[in-house]
């Protein structure tokens, strides 16, 4: 079954930032417009999508799509993120007023899909329930060649009566036919133990890599998804008592760069022909051509208090995907020179189209704009 979540709320919050025109709304307004790449053909996060959702395991099971912006309380509380839990800072997350966020994880499905009417119908009869959900998730990050600060998650969840035995071994089971689904039948991998705030026992899976990918994340070794066994006070406080299960969720660029050995996150959403032939799961990425970096560096003093995050962002605003990555480069404290409350710091800036040569005029003029953006924006001295 196919399961819409009304999206009633979301488009009011929607244009509530229509209607603004402060730098964090237009912000969130530019990145709930791109593309959702998990619902595009074409793209090989489409492309794990549909495997999964092909395995035989998965037949029955529902799917479910979920708004964009939550409330933080759903998002945090229902799931027992600690009051402390980085993830609920403004410094990690995209909130659109005070209660409500992009979400920053799929795993918030379960919140909506047992509230379902006729879920909660099957709950009442004792049956088995099963779902997948995925799409966009949004969390503010680092500038690099494999990080962006929106991405795609796909999640599953199995839960049933206490009567019917499951266990973490069923999970590993599932999990071990997601991994040869994306990858192959000989596919190396493993299990580790994991900590998660709503499953206990947790796990994470790695899978064995060689070539490119390996030296790309500097291990044979890759992280590519988690699972467990959702917790017994999670589920109580969505409603649900008597029932246990298992989850999952993963990162769907992960997956693709590790089976397309794609040197650059952002060339999944590249419109050029050449590229987007050439990612197909399995095929070696060939980069059609290697344009240039024209590198900057930028040094400024800030208040103590400055959030990385933000200013990456603020990157963003000024360069769009024209910056290949930002390169903490030196920090540096001195009450005498800076001031008690100061700090310097020093970012080193790679600027790279994926379809152009950028000129030194062109790249010179966009750093000076970043420059003009930082003393205005963030309150910095440029050195």
């Amino acid at each position: 079954m196919d399961i819409q979540i009304p999206r009633d709320d979301e488009n009011r919050l929607r244009k509530g930032l229509e209607a603004r025109t402060d730098l964090d709304a237009e912000r969130i307004k530019r990145y709930l417009a791109m593309p959702d790449l998990s619902r595009t053909p074409g793209s090989p996060l489409h492309e794990i999508v549909e495997r999964v959702k092909a395995l035989p395991v998965f037949k029955d099971f529902d799917n479910i799509e979920i708004p964009e912006i939550v409330p933080a309380s759903i998002s945090f509380d229902l799931f027992d993120f600690p009051p402390t839990h980085p993830a609920r800072s403004a410094s990690d997350t995209y909130y659109v007023d005070t209660e409500n966020i992009l979400r920053t994880h799929d795993t918030v499905f379960w919140y909506y899909y047992l509230n379902q009417p006729e879920i909660k119908e099957r709950i009442a009869n004792g049956e088995p329930l099963g779902a997948l959900c995925y799409g966009k998730v949004y969390r503010k990050d680092e500038i690099d060649r494999r990080h962006m600060n929106i991405f795609h998650q796909m999640g599953g969840w199995f839960i049933a009566p206490m009567s019917q035995p499951l266990s973490i071994e069923d999970l590993k089971n599932v999990l071990s036919q997601v991994v040869k689904s994306v990858f192959g039948e000989n596919t190396k991998f493993r299990f580790n133990p994991d900590t998660f705030p709503y499953t206990d026992p947790s796990i994470e899976v790695e899978v064995g890599v060689i070539g490119a990918a390996a030296q790309a994340a500097g291990s044979e070794w890759i992280e590519i998804l988690g699972g467990g066994m959702p917790k017994a006070s999670v589920l109580e406080k969505m409603g649900v008592t008597g029932y246990h299960g298992w989850a999952f969720g993963f990162g769907l660029e992960r997956l693709a760069i590790i089976g397309t050995e794609v040197p650059d996150i952002r060339l999944f959403w590249s419109a050029d022909e050449r590229v987007k032939k050439q990612l197909r799961l399995g095929q070696k990425f060939v980069e059609v051509s290697k344009y240039p970096p024209v590198v900057r560096d930028i040094s400024f003093i800030v208040q103590k208090g400055f959030v990385p995050n933000n200013y990456f962002d603020l990157v963003r605003d000024i360069a769009g995907d024209l910056v290949e990555e930002v390169h903490l480069i030196d920090t540096y404290e001195n009450a005498e020179k800076l001031g008690a409350d100061n700090v310097s710091y020093a970012y080193r800036i790679t600027y790279r189209s994926l379809d152009r040569t950028l000129t030194n005029e062109e790249v010179s003029a966009l750093h000076s704009k970043l420059e003009t953006a930082t003393i205005e924006t963030v309150k910095a001295t440029i050195r």
